[in-house]
């Protein structure tokens, strides 16, 4: 990074008129704005190579993925087929990586020493990502819960792809673990309610099936089905009275199961009576159909939200909340979705820019 000492620029001018001071400073403004362009020009590029994603590219570039991936999304929109997949062969941008940041206020450099970034560990997103960088404080003191589907004894919904298994509770639980990692990223208190030591954040697409998760903090998960559900609920409604008077919300992941040829959207659900699950449901809704329309603007989002009052989870927790269905496993578009690591990591991320619209109420 360059930096321009602005106080020495301001000490040679402070004796000049507020008009002179005035044209100085737009000139000044003109020579930054070139001279970022052309920063942006020296980017370095890479050309992606078959098998790579966006997180794999910048991995092995030296490019941490989950701090830079939005802006390489940013740097390379135009390059990227439905926002989020390279084209082999084709020249990307890297962003510039900053290990730090310095603080500018009324043009001149507050301090030489740049200011360190927060970072915590938490081996429970695996040895390549245990490491969480801090993006902001925005949800400080806020309590999530996060709930993915099935574990345990149960996988959920089950498909055949490459000629391999694949089940609904190792990919609702990967899109979770990310979504905990965003929301610890802006401060918040997150609770993983089920949970898999020894898996990680995985940017496999087959991801290996077993069945030694356990429930918060490292209960058995019954094989019964309802008893499953209560020992979820139980969990989460003891964990709610313990942070009583602290801002909480709850969100449930699933991937659902039709037939072969049913492709879906994202879909949304809440309690029928509860007005803040609502508006937790409609803000991440809000953000998804906004991303479609940015990122595809040729295809429609059909993805809805609604109350489902029949769902053991929605009727009995306390907490606000929304109970998310990714998408079919059963059908190969929705495969591409729920497979890919890449897709994976933006749902994670559109979700937690929609727990943040819903917090902060834009």
């Amino acid at each position: 990074m360059i930096s321009i000492d602005l106080s020495v620029f301001r000490h040679r001018f402070c004796f000049l008129k507020p008009m002179i001071k005035k044209r100085i400073t737009c000139i000044f403004l003109v020579f930054f704005v070139v001279f970022s362009a052309s920063a942006q020009d020296s980017l370095k590029t890479v050309v992606a190579e078959k098998g790579d994603g966006i997180l794999s590219l910048l991995r092995k570039n030296g490019v941490s993925p989950y701090s830079y991936y939005d802006a390489f999304i940013d740097l390379n929109i135009e390059n990227l087929r439905d926002s989020v997949h390279l084209y082999e062969g084709r020249t990307y941008n890297l962003p510039s990586v900053i290990d730090s940041v310095q603080v500018v206020d009324s043009l001149q450099t507050t301090s030489k020493k740049a200011k360190e970034i927060k970072r915590e560990t938490f081996s429970i997103f695996g040895k390549k990502y245990e490491t969480v960088v801090e993006k902001s404080k925005r949800l400080k003191d806020n309590v999530y819960y996060l709930v993915s589907g099935h574990g345990g004894p149960d996988p959920g919904a089950m498909a055949v792809y490459a000629k391999k298994e694949i089940t609904e509770d190792e990919y609702a639980y990967d899109i979770t673990l990310r979504l905990a990692k965003e929301l610890l990223a802006h401060g918040a208190t997150v609770y993983i309610i089920i949970r898999d030591e020894n898996d990680g954040i995985r940017d496999d697409r087959i991801l290996e099936i077993d069945r030694d998760e356990v429930a918060y903090p490292d209960k058995t998960i019954p094989l019964n089905q309802l008893a499953r559900l209560k020992q979820r609920v139980d969990i989460v409604n003891g964990l709610y009275e313990k942070n009583t008077g602290k801002y909480q919300r709850l969100i449930v992941t699933h991937v659902d199961s039709r037939s072969k040829g049913q492709n879906i959207d994202v879909f949304f659900y809440h309690h029928e009576k509860s007005k803040n699950g609502k508006k937790l449901a409609e803000r991440i809704h809000g953000t998804f159909q906004k991303k479609y329309k940015k990122y595809q603007p040729n295809r429609t989002y059909e993805g809805t939200l609604g109350d489902r009052k029949e769902l053991y989870m929605v009727r009995k927790t306390h907490p606000a909340m929304v109970y998310i269905e990714i998408g079919n496993i059963k059908n190969s578009k929705d495969q591409r979705r729920i497979l890919d690591p890449d897709n994976r990591q933006a749902l994670a991320k559109w979700i937690g820019e929609g727990v943040l619209l819903d917090f902060e109420g834009e």
